[in-house]
């Protein structure tokens, strides 16, 4: 039984997405990886060394240059065939591809799973993470969005597999890429960093994120925020953490200003160790925080970035 991975990567870089991806795809049979892209041959290289990984098909094209998900889901369903699983990382990639891929092969999509019980049977979270639910399938070809949080990371040396070209489907014709904006930083991606410091709304303006800012650059971190920070005008969407944002699981998740609604934990709450500085103390955070400390951010924070300098 084959399985297939749809790999995340920007045509230079395979994103550490995939290899959690792998992990859950290794329980379910030989892994194959797909990387479509334009001048993608980078990242297929590195995906080919992953452990693992038995096969990586490359399907490099114009038509895959910026991701566009009808075209995406076009090269899937004409691979799906081959396959029994079809697996994505939940990342907003996977989340716009993969359904178009169900519902042109008239199945349902499983999604965001944390465990696999069995080829047809898995668990994923419900109710924002509240409860676990375990659902069974019996579809023909299975498509599965992978929590990243919920498995461990493949190891990306050790593996052998040999690389293969694959046709390019037609355009789709539905979309074109116009243009993309993007907030460059140096600082790690959200899903990848190990120790991420997020400010919510009571941070009160996005000028006063410049405090978490100057923590994150002293412990190498990123910065997120809250949905109400982001609604608010505070920052980009792009560092929204939670169930409609980015979930994530680093080693260390400081939260700041975070009253911590239902949608925030969603996010953030397989965290390693969370630290959470609010000055009410009966807000939601502390109930899930291993470290809480009840005072004004606004005298908290400058002076945790003091102490980092000493």
């Amino acid at each position: 039984m084959s399985i297939l991975v749809l790999a995340e990567h920007d045509n230079s870089e395979l994103k550490p997405a995939t290899l959690h991806a792998v992990t859950a795809a290794a329980e379910l049979g030989d892994v194959h990886v797909l990387v479509a892209g334009s001048d993608c041959g980078a990242p297929a290289d590195v995906a080919a060394n992953i452990s693992g990984v038995q096969k990586v098909l490359k399907a490099d094209s114009s038509l895959y240059a910026n991701d566009l998900a009808e075209n995406l889901a076009l090269l899937l369903v004409s691979l799906a065939p081959g396959y029994s699983h079809i697996l994505a990382p939940a990342t907003s990639r996977g989340k716009n591809v993969m359904p178009r891929v169900a519902a042109l092969l008239d199945v349902a999509q499983i999604s965001e799973i944390v465990s696999v019980k069995s080829e047809d049977t898995f668990v994923r979270p419900i109710y924002a993470g509240n409860a676990m639910a375990t659902v069974k399938s019996g579809d023909a070809i299975k498509i599965i969005t992978v929590r990243t949080t919920g498995f461990d990371a493949a190891p990306a040396d050790g593996g052998s597999a040999s690389v293969e070209d694959v046709a390019a489907t037609e355009d789709a014709g539905l979309s074109s890429f116009v243009g993309a904006e993007l907030t460059k930083s140096e600082r790690p991606e959200l899903t990848s960093a190990k120790v991420i410091i997020s400010g919510g709304r009571g941070m009160q303006s996005g000028e006063n994120f410049a405090m978490l800012e100057a923590v994150a650059d002293k412990l190498g971190a990123a910065v997120g925020a809250s949905r109400a920070a982001v609604d608010a005008g505070f920052v980009p969407n792009d560092y929204q953490v939670g169930q409609t944002g980015k979930v994530v699981a680093p080693d260390l998740y400081i939260a700041v200003g975070i009253s911590g609604a239902i949608q925030h934990l969603a996010g953030m709450k397989d965290s390693k160790v969370i630290v959470a500085i609010n000055k009410d103390e009966e807000a939601p955070i502390f109930q899930v925080a291993d470290y809480g400390l009840v005072a004004d951010l606004f005298d908290a924070v400058p002076e945790f970035s003091k102490e980092l300098d000493g």
